[in-house]
């Protein structure tokens, strides 16, 4: 069996804030005084919990120099992981309207980025989300950001997915008219419907999760059809309760239906699992080969906004891999 550090790999759903390491966390929290609940490492008790312990890390990023520690802090962590290329998910508007200063936190998160990538070798873009049941006015804030800095590439919904997309139409259509990409959360905690909504509504590049597409056969032609890839995160699912094991997650019946299927960690620092790991899940609880494992692997470098030279260049890497020994 080859290496799976050694797999050329592109990360596609990963949420920044759930990505700062144990020691960061408490370094900050000691700074801040904040009273950060402990992740507990396998199973939330609900999503409450998570809610709570990402809220709290969350509160211990208040200063630019925050910000910038935990983009390089995540470019050395998945470069070590063999991650050549990564889109980070980051709440930029989120934050700056938490600290009375909407450019701040992105800026300097692009600016920790930036000097991450230069000293670890990766090369990383940025999605912005905005929680569902958030303002109308905070959506456009972000898709202001996005055009503002061309290291953003995509901008989407995430949180509740029983909250409607409709009322954030006209901010989709401006994004898809300007070249930004459309990135939702959903079939993760609601059904099928959800992600018909994702692609009808929400014009969506790409679904983050998309399990419950397979509630509705209509659904996974839709997706089909339009060979709209999903981001599975096997680990994440489990460790919120959505999914009972990561052998019994769904993600082989939607390969078996023809779906394009990635694969990424979602929430790392809550579950304890890199990106390497979820591969080495889906091998050795999965039972899936390494051929397959390449397959996900090149799945993901192609559903990516990574620019063609990088694409190219991550695919070869690949196929490399896949015919050594």
């Amino acid at each position: 069996m080859r290496d799976l550090v050694a797999l050329p790999k592109a990360h596609l759903h990963v949420h920044l804030e759930s990505t700062v390491l144990p020691g960061t966390v408490a370094e900050l929290a000691e700074t801040y005084g904040v009273e950060v609940p402990a992740a507990p490492g396998g199973v939330f008790e609900g999503f409450a919990q998570f809610a709570a312990h990402n809220g709290a890390v969350r509160d211990c990023l208040r200063r630019a120099e925050d910000f910038h520690r935990i983009a390089y802090e995540f470019c050395a962590e998945e470069a070590a992981q063999g991650t050549r290329y990564a889109e980070v998910t980051f709440t930029a508007a989120a934050h700056g309207e938490r600290l009375g200063d909407p450019d701040m936190p992105l800026e300097a998160m692009l600016s920790g980025l930036a000097a991450g990538q230069a000293a670890h070798g990766i090369e990383c873009r940025v999605i912005v989300d905005h929680p569902r049941k958030r303002s109308v006015e905070r959506f456009e804030a972000s898709l202001r950001l996005a055009l503002a800095h061309p290291q953003v590439v995509a901008i989407g919904t995430a949180g509740a997915e029983d909250y409607p997309l409709t009322p954030f139409a006209a901010v989709f259509r401006a994004a898809r008219e300007a070249g930004v990409g459309l990135v939702h959360h959903a079939g993760e905690c609601c059904g099928a419907p959800s992600v018909a909504e994702a692609v009808t509504v929400g014009l969506a590049d790409r679904i983050g999760h998309g399990f419950r597409a397979l509630d509705d056969p209509e659904v996974v032609a839709l997706l089909r059809d339009r060979a709209i890839p999903l981001e599975a995160c096997p680990s994440s699912n489990v460790a919120l309760g959505l999914v009972e094991s990561v052998s019994s997650h769904p993600l082989p019946l939607l390969m078996d239906a023809g779906l394009t299927v990635t694969l990424s960690t979602d929430i790392p620092a809550s579950t304890g699992t890199t990106l390497t790991d979820e591969y080495r899940l889906l091998r050795h609880e999965l039972g899936f080969g390494d051929d397959t494992l390449a397959l996900i692997a090149a799945n993901a470098v192609d559903a990516s906004f990574a620019p063609e030279d990088t694409k190219a260049l991550l695919r070869q890497d690949i196929a490399s891999w896949r015919a050594g020994s």
